[in-house]
């Protein structure tokens, strides 16, 4: 059985830092292009970041660009978030995803492309 598990979140004031974790057990990941997305009270889940298989490329929405850093460890089969410079629209729980995009693309990933979701973790950022 296949079951991601995400760690990290919390309550933090704007302008810290968190690093979500998402490891992953029942089978390897390293084929996969993995991705963070987020849902906010009464909005849709939107994409975050994605990294490729090795991890050499990485993608943002614009919303986090330059604050967000997506990596990961295949060797572990854990993905991780690290995320400084916290807002307060940041708020959210944030879910990590397998995705089965079939090539790395520098683009959003739509949620119909992801096989398996994480449970999610809820980051809730203060002003």
């Amino acid at each position: 059985q296949v079951q991601l598990v995400e760690s990290g979140g919390g309550l933090v004031q704007a302008g810290g830092s968190l690093r979500l974790s998402c490891a992953a057990a029942g089978r390897t990941f390293s084929g996969n292009v993995m991705a963070w997305f987020r849902q906010a009270p009464g909005k849709e889940r939107e994409f975050v970041a994605s990294i490729s298989r090795s991890g050499s490329s990485t993608y943002y929405a614009d919303s986090v660009k330059g604050r967000f850093t997506i990596s990961r460890d295949n060797a572990k089969n854990t993905v991780y978030l690290q995320m400084n410079s916290l807002k307060p629209e940041d708020t959210a729980v944030y879910y990590c995803a397998v995705t089965e995009v079939p090539a790395y693309t520098f683009s959003p990933i739509r949620p119909g492309m992801v096989a398996y979701w994480g449970q999610g973790t809820q980051v809730t950022v203060s002003s």
